[in-house]
């Protein structure tokens, strides 16, 4: 029926195209149609690969491709089908010829089906591979894919060789990211994991290639190039790797990654050869082997060996450690001591590494202070009791070229000191002359700038401190006096080394050279360094001549106060003012003190002016203490800060309150409110509010309060009138009380009075009343303060 009219139909359609293509053989149209259609049947048919149809299409694409060989899409039709049908050979040299026949720019998508038909499987390596080495020369850009079929075939020679041409060509690209670095490492990873694949490559120098090439990967890469020998079993060879990449590297991390990996190698060859002499000894039991038969019957043994290396290695860490640091910075002072704190016990080794240590450190270069390096280096043959070596050391410690006088001044002390702990005391006042000698040709600091520090160590105030206590402890009197003269003359001396020189000759009784040497020392210095100077002068002298020198000693007092700053000026003229109490005139005394107020800083001038008042309570009595609280007081050319002013204001009160001048104490206070805030100086108006209830009345009370709020009023720039606020304070007051009373009623028995808590002083001050209960004469202020009109100096 139906199928065998389809096929009929079928076959006149291709007696049709038979015929159209014999007439019109160079037509595309036809021969894609009609060679599209009959491969269609054959999906449809699902027919054998060994069927005849399949045969006569491959013929008919062949008599297709005689006129269509520059057609493309015939080609890859063609292609498909073939691959598709499983031939090796005959797909092999169709995807050859398609090439051949091809214009290149059509060639790209012609390979895309070839390296699909290449990566099937059951296509042989060798085909694969000369097919990819076709494609990689026309798209160098794909060696990755390359690369992948290979890892995946097993062939790590070819991968080797491709990742190489890859790493050595520098115009390819990865297409897959990666950077020439991560192809560094593959490579290095495929020639190390597979030694017995790779004859012929000079593995080791490609990995040293790369270790060379990239710095932050040197423990990685060695590791893997010892890793390398021991997979070939050249254990020996990668021992010596691992101890190489040991010494050579220079950060932790790496130094960690190749120390681990030496470890494990050395524990897994110990672990090996405790498994082999099991063995041995199974099969040896029962043998005894003679003396004379040791060479021939010695089986290697070299476990006690491999442990001794695995000790040594687990103890020599830290120097191992220390070395990788040192290669960092090889001018790291602190490293290099401490890389000799590692032999403690070992004097050698210590000698050594300090040798090594001077001789590398530049100081230009150096972290640290290189002078300390040759100090530890005498102690070590100090410590053994060498003193000629150490000497050795110190004199070429001497010569060494330091950046700074202080290295090479501590270099010196250090030298002294050694000889000084062994008892070598002419040697150390030597060496102490020796390295202050000044030079013949004198020059100033800014001429000596620049030049070796050897020729500046004369300056050394170090130096010369030591030479001048060696000089009082060993030297005569006139090697002292010439040390202490060179250092003042070379101005290489310091305020504490004049304090010195002059204890030394006052205690040898040298009292006037003294006093010259702090002369000298006066003219040398300035402040602050006068201060202790001026001090011990001052004392020395006192002391000495006491008051038989008077006018001398005033000199000295007068000419350190004139010269000395506010900051320094108050110790100096209380023991001037005492001098003059004990020796000199009362008179003078107070003088000294009223100088003192203007030449002290301000926040000294409280302490003067209360010893002025006690001082002048003590000789003149209290007429001249009122001089000192008014002057204090009321000064405007050196006022006092306003805390200590109402200090001074409260004590000249208590003080007049204890002579029961009570006006004169509250007119004090009163003069002293104008600058007593209330919100800062609340002590102030306390004590003010406990005068008044001990010693006042409700009228001076009142007084006060109307004064604290004028002061509170003038501090917070409020401006009231006070005249409403009073009148106001009044009527409130009254009326608090009792309705009906009024001023008349004030005159209430005995001593009370309405304001809550105080204690009347027994007088109430009134005004005037005549018989009518009116008020006396308009003029009399009830509120106003009799300050007593025979005190006129008073007044406020």
């Amino acid at each position: 029926g139906c199928s065998d009219e389809t096929a009929g139909a079928r076959r006149r359609r291709q007696v049709v195209y038979e015929r159209a293509l014999r007439v019109l053989p160079g037509s595309y149209k036809l021969w894609y149609k009609y060679l599209m259609e009959r491969k269609h049947i054959l999906e449809q048919g699902r027919y054998p690969l060994d069927s005849v149809l399949y045969r006569a299409l491959n013929n008919t694409f062949e008599r297709a491709l005689i006129s269509m060989y520059k057609m493309p899409c015939i080609w890859l039709e063609y292609l498909e089908f073939l691959v598709s049908q499983g031939f090796i050979t005959r797909t092999r040299r169709a995807f050859d010829r398609a090439l051949m026949a091809l214009p290149v720019t059509q060639h790209g998508r012609v390979w895309v089906l070839y390296l699909r038909f290449a990566s099937q499987e059951g296509i042989p390596v060798e085909t694969t591979t000369r097919i990819y080495s076709r494609y990689l020369k026309i798209e160098p850009g794909h060696a990755e894919e390359y690369v992948e079929y290979l890892r995946s075939q097993g062939r790590w020679r070819e991968v080797a060789e491709q990742l190489i041409k890859v790493v050595n060509d520098r115009s390819f690209r990865s297409l897959e990211g990666k950077s020439k670095h991560d192809l560094w490492m593959e490579l290095c990873d495929v020639i190390t994991s597979h030694p017995g694949e790779m004859a012929g490559l000079r593995v080791e120098d490609i990995v040293r290639g790369a270790i060379a090439r990239y710095k932050d990967e040197v423990g990685r890469l060695w590791t893997t190039l010892a890793d390398y020998h021991t997979r070939r079993g050249l254990f020996e060879k990668a021992r010596d790797v691992y101890m190489e990449g040991l010494s050579s590297i220079v950060t932790v991390r790496d130094f960690s990654l190749i120390y681990d990996a030496l470890t494990q190698f050395e524990e897994a060859l110990i672990a090996s050869a405790i498994g082999d002499d099991g063995e041995q000894e199974e099969d040896s039991k029962g043998a005894a082997v003679g003396a004379c038969d040791f060479l021939l019957h010695d089986a290697g043994d070299d476990l006690e060996l491999r442990l001794a290396r695995l000790e040594h290695l687990i103890e020599g860490r830290p120097e191992l450690l220390n070395s990788v640091i040192l290669r960092q910075n090889p001018h790291n002072v602190n490293e290099w001591h401490k890389r000799a704190k590692l032999f403690p016990d070992d004097a050698e080794k210590r000698i050594a590494v300090y040798t090594e240590a001077v001789t590398t450190v530049d100081p230009a270069l150096a972290v640290g202070n290189p002078h300390s390096l040759w100090i530890s280096f005498a102690r070590v043959y100090e410590g053994i009791g060498d003193l000629e070596n150490a000497r050795a050391v110190f004199e070429e410690a001497s010569r060494y070229p330091y950046l700074y006088v202080d290295n090479l001044a501590t270099v010196w002390t250090e030298w002294i000191e050694m000889e000084l702990r062994h008892e070598k005391f002419p040697e150390a006042l030597n060496l102490a002359r020796r390295g202050t000698t000044v030079p013949s040709i004198r020059r100033s600091r800014e001429d000596e700038t620049g030049m070796p520090v050897q020729d500046r160590l004369y300056r050394s105030n170090r130096l010369w401190s030591l030479r001048l206590d060696l000089e009082e402890s060993l030297g005569t009197p006139e090697s002292i006096r010439g040390a202490y003269s060179v250092a003042m003359d070379t101005k290489v001396i310091t305020a504490q080394m004049i304090l010195n020189y002059a204890s030394y000759l006052r205690e040898n009784s040298y009292f006037e050279d003294s006093f010259k040497a702090y002369e000298r020392g006066l003219a040398l210095f300035k402040y602050p360094h006068l201060k202790d100077i001026w001090a011990s002068y001052l004392s020395d002298f006192t002391e000495r001549y006491k008051g038989t020198k008077v006018e001398r000693t005033r000199e000295l007092f007068r000419e350190a106060c004139e010269g000395a700053p506010p900051d320094f000026a108050r110790p100096l003229y209380i023991k001037y003012a005492a001098y003059e109490e004990e020796f000199g005139l009362a008179r003078n005394a107070m003088n000294i003190y009223e100088q003192a107020v203007k030449g002290v800083r301000k926040s000294d001038r409280l302490l003067i002016y209360e010893l002025y008042v006690t001082k002048a309570s003590e000789f003149f009595g209290i007429a001249k203490v009122r001089e000192v609280y008014e002057s204090a007081i009321e000064s405007t050319e050196y006022p006092l800060p306003d805390e200590d002013t109402l200090k001074l204001v409260l004590q000249y009160s208590n003080l007049e309150r204890k002579l029961g001048e009570i006006d004169r104490a509250r007119a004090i206070l009163v003069h002293g409110s104008n600058i007593a805030d209330p919100a800062k100086h609340a002590a102030f108006w306390k004590e003010w509010n406990s005068f008044e209830v001990r010693h006042g009345n409700e009228e001076t009370f009142r007084e006060m309060l109307r004064i604290k709020r004028s002061v509170i009023a003038s501090f917070s720039d409020q401006h009231f009138n006070t005249a409403i606020i009073d009148a106001a304070s009044v009527a409130v007051g009254v009326d608090d009380d009792a309705d009906d009373v009024d001023d008349g009623d004030l005159e209430a028995p005995g001593p009370t009075t309405r304001v809550p808590g105080f204690v009347s002083a027994g007088v109430i001050q009134q005004g005037n009343r005549n018989d009518g209960g009116a008020q006396g004469e308009a003029g009399n202020n009830p509120e106003a303060i009799d300050l007593g009109q025979d005190d006129d100096d008073d007044e406020v």
